[in-house]
């Protein structure tokens, strides 16, 4: 790995934590695009190591936010119990989807994303 490779690696994970830590969400959204781009990673590796990448940072984020008072485990249990279905099951069926559909739906809820918050 180069240094400009390593600094594309350093600067979308320091995006990520903003994005996560501030907004609780997003992480994603600023790695992905890197790690296609630049990097050249394929899709379905970028996606999935996007996932793998926000995990920890997640955690992070989650642990500070419930230390400080600001998180609900009432409000999140419910989540929880769905995400961890639909992960699984999307983990499962992740390797039967086309990496061009994966793009489109990564586009899709980026748009739906971008909406919301101007709507």
């Amino acid at each position: 790995m180069d240094k400009k490779e390593k600094s594309l690696y350093i600067l979308a994970g320091a995006l990520a934590g903003f994005a996560n830590g501030l907004l609780g969400t997003g992480g994603g959204l600023a790695i992905v695009p890197i790690l296609l781009g630049p990097l050249k990673l394929p899709p379905k590796r970028a996606f999935a190591t996007s996932v793998f990448i926000m995990t920890p940072i997640c955690a992070l984020s989650a642990a500070l936010y419930w230390f400080q008072g600001r998180a609900s485990l009432g409000h999140a249990a419910p989540f929880l119990l769905g995400g961890l279905a639909g992960g699984l099951l999307c983990g499962k069926l992740y390797g039967k989807i086309p990496a061009a559909w994966l793009g489109r739906i990564f586009g899709l809820l980026m748009l739906y994303g971008g909406l919301r918050c101007f709507f």
